[in-house]
């Protein structure tokens, strides 16, 4: 089909229009307003209509060919455009900006006047039919510059434009994909000269990747855009940000600007989020883990689901903020923990906050849009109750403000937010909104006089209408006579088509004036309705205006009040968050962990809260277990080597163990009788396999790109928990993989590492690596049959069962018979022997001190460049002097 570039030169004035505005934003499907409809043309028809599943129409032709085209209802555009959003389209938002009477008034073949007020993208989305309410919406910019260090640095931005929060900070390169990995955008921006270098780290991402031009990221203008969107003399009022923050920033606000053309939306000023003041966590540590959403992407099944007992959506939202950036510092966890512990030890409080935080709408969001020009009555009204719940809250909260430092910043904000601007809601909002302000009825009965006059008229004259058509009805003897209304005839008198013949004839016919003959029907108008058709307007017309009027009033306060709007919506999250882990640690039996810069780790009847939480509901316990990863004596961390049988639950020991410490440093009690965390600083997983076919990765190739990723970069802070390392290939080189894995691990990173295998060989290690722990998963067998304990506790497994777990999946029992037959023959041989002589033989890891690779030797050349028959006293002196160097630098 041809495009809409290759439209004609000689077209309808209404098709030029649409060529013209549609070769403005060629990169977006075009909402073209006619009427009631949002109608696409062209390509852009073809591919809406796919899409969404409507039908596919035409219009028209050009170049002989028809003009495709379909269209969706302006009431109902949000759902249609939440579709195209989710399949990676961008929207422009075509409307009308004149009146159809003006246009008429310059000519007959004369065109409304058009154009683009909005593009929707991914991340530029304000309306609720288009978020999840649970969920932040981010849009982020990545610009890359020169650190203070000398080294390249990227400058991260981020942005939710649905509440206007906005925060800045810096990410190495080696951990670009770890920092979206935690913002989890909708939207990345990236230069154009950029999208190559960082794809691997946007890959990770569900974000959409949009490249930005240069003019956008321009350095030396990113101060000026900064300065002049927030109405300061320079960007330094923002603090100290690095060249990195600052390209970032401005990105964001130019992005906005340009996609969001006829209003801006108001941002809070850039906080500067500090680098390493949260847990970092990569992409796939966070897919194995299902932090915030599980490995199918649902939220269902994940650690935030489980622990996500929040009553708003601004609650949730921050708690999954927490889960996803665990903090690392000791006294900002410490202040999170003292507000749960608070709420723990006043019950009454906690149900009384709880209950009124459950009354409060999702205050941030209805004030975005309002100050964005795009809410309506009911985003009025959502603000209105939510002051109410904030100034309710203030007084309610106060006993336990001695108690939590955090508490006390919380109750400020409540304190501090418009209760004023509450109160003028209240006054004039009615109890029963709608949705859309143009639709009026908002306004209260007794809040403006002059409407409530104007309403009066308008409903009085309706009273008259119906008087009137009886009147009619008995003059003309028609009981079926009806006075209608629509938008093209007004009020209009309809009558069957039988009766309508008598009333063009005397003594009717003076009276009625004919109108339109319809199917079975015929429409009339009379002198007298159409004079009460004018004053009906009149009054309805002015009672809109009224009301029109007030909704202005009252968004030009919240405007005002935006700052103090949006610091009581971040009040009221915080409060719910640390309410609702306390309602969870009540609930489910966890405890305050005591967390430290220590390098302890040591959890007391530690559980999982998710698969807890999945057989409490099946009626089932869950077996606890201790994990130490520390011992006072030593001064790095333990490998703990866990070997057992398939489906004991190593994997979920493993992962217990890291989701505690994320809990922890999140501020939220922990599962477990009693729990010592030193903080984590980074914090890794490799557990359970997949392939990456789409980049060409093997299930084994991706298992040693995240091994890699954890040997080359984890230290001393560091939490590691790896499963199954070398499973995915032949039986030696697998071993041999997991054999140096873990020898790296005690003596190069010196991390605190839960290790589970099924090579249990490597269990001998432990008598040579002094911080190595073996522990086993327990199992029975009863008459043949295999019990899993899921315990786990010091020692070493003799063998994985999987015949067992084989036959539990239902294998053929033939095959089940051969395997064990195989098995035998195969212990029989003794594999283990010569492994066993092997740890004793071979010298311990040689990485703590790796041998260079062979290669040129720097001495040896610089000996070689010099000539001996050239040199003076000094020179030979000089080049005695820079061999030595050399010497020294090789150790």
């Amino acid at each position: 089909m041809t495009d809409v570039q290759d439209a004609p030169a000689r077209v309808t004035p209404m098709m030029e229009q649409y060529v013209e505005i549609k070769s403005a934003n060629p990169d977006s499907l075009l909402f073209y307003r006619m009427g009631d409809f949002y109608e696409l043309f062209f390509r852009d028809a073809e591919v809406a209509s796919k899409t969404l599943g409507i039908t596919l129409t035409k219009r028209g032709k050009h170049l002989g060919e028809d003009i495709p085209m379909c269209g969706v209802p302006v009431d109902r555009a949000d759902d249609y455009l939440q579709r195209l959003i989710a399949a990676g389209h961008r929207v422009a938002v075509c409307e009308q900006t004149e009146d159809p009477k003006e246009a008429k008034k310059r000519g007959g073949k004369s065109v409304v006047r058009r154009d683009v007020v909005r593009l929707v993208t991914p991340g530029t989305l304000t309306e609720d039919a288009l978020l999840e309410p649970r969920r932040a919406n981010l849009l982020v910019a990545i610009v890359r510059a020169r650190g203070e260090a000398g080294g390249m640095v990227f400058g991260v931005a981020h942005v939710d434009v649905s509440t206007g929060a906005f925060a800045v900070g810096e990410a190495a390169p080696a951990s670009l994909g770890a920092a979206l990995a935690r913002l989890d955008p909708a939207e990345i921006l990236v230069p154009e000269a950029l999208v190559d270098d960082v794809a691997p780290a946007t890959a990770e991402t569900r974000g959409a990747v949009t490249p930005i031009p240069r003019d956008m990221t321009d350095a030396a203008r990113a101060d000026a855009r900064l300065a002049g969107h927030f109405g300061v003399a320079t960007a330094e009022a923002f603090g100290a940000l690095s060249k990195a923050e600052l390209g970032a920033a401005a990105a964001v606000v130019a992005y906005l600007e340009r996609t969001q053309l006829a209003s801006r939306p108001p941002l809070a000023r850039p906080v500067r989020e500090g680098r390493g003041a949260a847990m970092e966590i990569d992409a796939a540590t966070r897919a194995n883990l299902e932090i915030v959403r599980t490995l199918a992407g649902q939220r269902e099944g994940s650690l935030l689901d489980a622990v996500d007992a929040c009553v708003t959506a601004g609650g949730s939202r921050l708690l999954g903020a927490r889960l996803a950036g665990p903090l690392v510092d000791v006294a900002a966890i410490r202040r999170r923990h003292d507000a749960v512990a608070a709420f723990i030890e006043e019950p009454a409080v906690r149900r009384a906050v709880r209950s009124a935080l459950a009354g409060a709408p999702d205050l941030a969001r209805a004030a975005q849009r309002i100050a964005f020009g795009r809410g309506g009555p009911r985003d009025l009204a959502a603000i209105r109750d939510a002051l109410r719940a904030a100034e309710a809250l203030a007084a309610r909260i106060a006993p336990l403000v001695p108690a939590a430092e955090e508490l006390g910043v919380i109750s400020a904000a409540l304190g501090a937010a418009d209760h004023a601007l509450g109160a003028d809601l209240a006054a004039t909002l009615d109890d029963e909104l709608p949705l859309l302000k143009r639709d009026g009825g908002f306004v209260r009965a007794g809040a403006d006089p002059a409407l409530d006059e104007a309403r009066a008229l308008r409903d009085e004259s309706r009273k008259v209408i119906a008087r009137l058509q009886a009147g009619y009805a008995d003059a003309t003897d028609v009981r079926t006579l009806r006075i209608k209304h629509n938008n093209v005839l007004g009020y209009f008198i309809e009558v069957p088509q039988a009766h309508g013949e008598r009333l063009l004839k005397p003594p009717h016919g003076e009276t009625f004036v004919h109108r339109q003959t319809m199917a079975g029907a015929m429409r009339f108008t009379t002198t007298e309705l159409g004079d009460l058709e004018r004053r009906i307007g009149e009054a309805g017309d002015t009672a809109l205006r009224l009301e029109l009027a007030q909704f202005d009033r009252l968004a030009a306060r919240v405007t005002a009040s935006w700052d103090a709007s949006l610091a009581c919506a971040e009040a009221l999250a915080s409060l719910d968050v640390a309410a609702a882990l306390a309602e969870v640690a009540v609930d489910s039996g966890h405890v305050r962990p005591h967390v430290d810069d220590t390098l302890d780790f040591r959890l007391e009847g530690a559980r999982h809260p998710v698969v807890e939480r999945a057989l409490k509901r099946g009626g089932k316990p869950f077996v606890p277990n201790d994990v130490t990863l520390s011992e006072t004596e030593l001064d790095a961390g333990i490998v703990q080597l866990v070997t057992g049988p398939n489906m004991g639950g190593k994997s979920t020991y493993l992962r217990q163990a890291a989701l505690c410490a994320v809990l922890a440093q999140a501020g939220a009690y922990v599962p477990a009788k009693a729990a010592h965390i030193g903080v984590v600083d980074r914090l890794y997983s490799r557990v359970g396999a997949a392939d990456d076919l789409a980049r060409g990765r093997s299930t084994f190739m991706v298992e040693m790109v995240e091994t890699a990723a954890i040997l080359n970069t984890a230290g001393p802070r560091s939490l590691v928990i790896l499963d199954e390392i070398g499973r995915g290939t032949a039986t030696f080189d697998g071993l041999s993989i997991a054999w140096a894995a873990i020898e790296h691990l005690h003596e190069v990173n010196r991390c605190r590492s839960l290790f589970a295998t099924h090579f249990h060989e490597l269990t001998a290690l432990a008598r040579r690596l002094g911080r190595l722990r073996n522990a086993t998963v327990r199992v029975k067998e009863w008459k043949g049959e295999v019990v899993f304990l899921h315990e786990v506790a010091p020692g070493v497994a003799d063998r994985s069962y999987g015949i067992q777990v084989a036959k539990l999946a239902g294998l053929p029992p033939m095959v089940v018979r051969r395997a064990k037959a195989v098995l035998d023959e195969l212990e029989a041989a003794d594999r283990a022997s010569p492994v066993e002589r092997m740890i004793d033989d071979l010298p311990l890891f040689a990485a703590a001190r790796p041998k260079p690779e062979a290669g040129p030797d720097p001495v040896a050349e610089a000996l070689d460049g010099i000539d001996p028959d050239e040199l003076s006293p000094k020179g030979a002196l000089e080049a005695l002097y820079r061999l030595k160097a050399l010497r020294k630098a090789q150790g």
